[in-house]
């Protein structure tokens, strides 16, 4: 039987909006967030040294970014900005849904927490990837600790 994705490549959470994410064992994480109905959102990235927020702060590495409707009728669309810490999504359903990255080596030194937070009722999912130690799904950490 293949050894399946989720503890060797990824972990997953669905909701995520506001939630410190632990990433000192993963290379990166993706952002997946949604807001139907053509409204626009604005999502922004804050890193923190731990899971309570201590020295909480913007994080503008945010330079490239995907959007698409979120119904798979339609491809991913690049878009690219100047290094932010916020992801602004327009008020058009080919904005629906939006994807960006964040790599570990992008936090601040002694960094190792982040999470986004939409100012409208956009949800986030978080999903650490490239993890460091591949387990089974039931022995993976709780993602916010």
């Amino acid at each position: 039987m293949a050894q399946k994705a989720l503890a060797r490549l990824f972990n997953w959470q669905p909701a995520c909006d506001g939630v410190w994410i632990n990433l000192k064992e993963a290379g990166g994480i993706a952002f997946l967030c949604y807001l139907g109905g053509g409204a626009g959102d604005t999502y922004t990235l804050q890193e923190a040294k731990d899971a309570s927020g201590t020295g909480a702060q913007n994080l503008a590495v945010i330079t490239e970014y995907h959007t698409n409707t979120g119904n798979a009728s339609d491809a991913w669309t690049r878009r690219t900005q100047a290094a932010a810490a916020t992801v602004v999504t327009a008020a058009a359903a080919t904005q629906n849904a939006a994807v960006f990255e964040v790599e570990n080596t992008q936090l601040s030194d002694t960094y190792k927490f982040v999470k986004v937070t939409s100012t409208g009722a956009g949800t986030v999912a978080a999903a650490p990837r490239d993890l460091m130690v591949q387990r089974t799904p039931a022995n993976l950490p709780a993602m916010g600790v």
